[in-house]
């Protein structure tokens, strides 16, 4: 695409800048997920994996202190009950000892019982005492040394994570920072995009692509009716000389009256014509040079296939292995007679263009030749509204262009009769000026046949018209216009 206007290049450009301000976003993104995101995800795992190690370092402590206190609890219960039965031995040997009735033998075991449950319950003592010293030195180990560590340990951990996040937020910061500048940049330049618009160059651009060429009309004559009347008065009364033969200037008829400005008038309805000349002037000679600079490109590109062509024949001239010469002829002569339609159309061209030109640099002279054309005898009048005795003139003597052709008139025309009507087979854009959009299966009416070109003009039910492909409709002409036919 070729910006011309202001307006579409600050565009342009603002659109450069703001791909420029997406990147750095994108490296601020880029740098937040790896850097910033990714960095506290690993430190986070690894947080977690520290954490579940000190608590488990905690458990492990709480289990060994509850396994001493229960090995402590253990040996105080079997004192307790040791010594309860020591009581009972002891109580069965005063029994014994007093009653009368007892034997020396029953007495004797009684005794021995009693000093055997007093040494047990004197071992149990010992044992519960020493189990006792053992868990109140764990637990004040437990509640001294090994849970202030494991405190420690998680407050040095939470410590080292308040201190990561703070980096990050840094590390955060210091990525806008560097990026900042660049997005300066950026947005300078949007505003510098934005203040390069001119209107005043868009408006001459507008101008220059569009302007006609045509010269306006020039003032209207006064056409004195009262000069056949005997004047009584002297004759240097104030009035305007005849013109030769007592008629009106032609180029000033009334039929010229209605001449308006073809911005606000109604849309031209021709399609294009080969040579331009419904074109204004200026416009005229635009398309002509685009045209012939096309040409000239394909022109080349044929010569140079030619060149290649004819050494690669010489190649199998001198090398009959590689290749059949004869074998290449038929595209060479193929390419030679391309290149001859392309001279001739290019020649064609050249002399509308030297035409329109001649007629660029004579305004007078145009005018002239058009108003001649202008009354000139009417023959047939072809799909881009021009009119020529002979189809085949139409090629080599060009229509001379009207410089009333362009303008539009605020009268309505009266609606040309349908001579039958149509089936539209496939849908049509009608992008091309004078074209008609159409939908497929959409009917409309006939108002002008093809005339070789191709274009049928035609009708919709609202009125509007315009020329479609003959080749996308399915045309029924009526009995009474131009015989009953019916073709695709």
């Amino acid at each position: 695409i070729i910006y011309v206007f202001t307006s579409c290049l600050s565009f342009y450009s603002i659109l450069n800048e703001l791909n420029d301000y997406a990147g750095q976003r994108e490296v601020v993104a880029e740098e937040m997920g790896h850097k910033v995101y990714g960095e506290l995800m690993r430190y986070s795992q690894d947080l977690k994996g520290e954490r579940k190690h000190h608590l488990q370092e905690g458990r492990k402590a709480q289990q060994s202190l509850d396994q001493c206190w229960k090995h402590m609890d253990n040996s105080k219960k079997k004192f307790e009950r040791e010594c309860k039965e020591a009581e009972k031995s002891q109580l069965i040997y005063e029994r014994l000892d007093s009653d009368i009735n007892a034997t020396k033998s029953e007495v004797e075991k009684a005794k021995s019982q009693l000093y055997l449950r007093q040494h047990m319950a004197e071992e149990s003592k010992n044992e519960y005492a020493a189990q006792l010293q053992n868990f109140n030195s764990e637990q004040w180990k437990h509640f001294n040394v090994a849970i202030p560590q494991i405190f420690k340990n998680l407050q040095d951990m939470d410590g080292r994570r308040t201190v990561k996040l703070g980096e990050m937020y840094q590390s955060f910061a210091e990525v806008e920072q560097r990026v900042i500048p660049i997005i300066s940049k950026c947005l300078e330049g949007m505003v510098t995009a934005a203040k390069n618009v001119d209107e005043r160059r868009d408006s001459g651009i507008v101008v220059e692509s569009f302007k006609s060429g045509f010269e306006p009309p020039g003032d209207f004559p006064f056409e004195d009716f009262s000069q056949n009347i005997q004047r009584t008065g002297s004759d240097g009364t104030i009035g305007t000389p005849k013109t030769e033969g007592g008629k009106p200037d032609p180029k000033h008829a009334v039929s010229r009256t209605k001449n308006k400005l073809w911005l606000f008038g109604k849309k031209p309805k021709a399609p294009t014509l080969e040579d331009l000349s419904h074109l204004p002037p200026e416009q005229r000679r635009k398309k002509l040079q685009q045209r012939i600079d096309e040409l000239n490109k394909e022109l080349q590109k044929e010569m140079d296939q030619r060149d290649a062509l004819n050494k690669m024949k010489d190649v199998y001239e001198k090398n009959p292995q590689m290749g059949d010469p004869g074998s290449l002829q038929p595209k060479i002569s193929e390419t030679i007679c391309n290149m001859e339609k392309l001279r001739s159309e290019i020649h064609k061209n050249e002399s509308w263009l030297a035409e329109v030109e001649g007629k660029h640099g004579s305004r007078s002279e145009r005018r002239a030749s058009a108003d001649v054309n202008h009354h000139a005898p009417h023959g047939r009048e072809s799909p881009e509204g021009s009119y020529t005795d002979d189809h085949s003139q139409e090629h080599r003597s060009p229509p001379q262009p009207d410089p009333h052709e362009f303008d539009y008139e605020f009268d309505d025309d009266d609606p040309l009769p349908a001579i039958g009507h149509c089936k539209a087979l496939y849908s049509f854009d009608g992008s091309n000026e004078g074209t008609l959009v159409m939908k497929e299966n959409e009917v409309l009416y006939i108002i002008e046949e093809d005339k070789g070109d191709g274009w049928t003009r035609v009708r919709k039910q609202g009125g509007e018209e315009g020329y479609v492909p003959t080749s996308y409709v399915e045309i029924s002409l009526e009995k009474n216009s131009k015989g009953a036919v019916t073709y695709i």
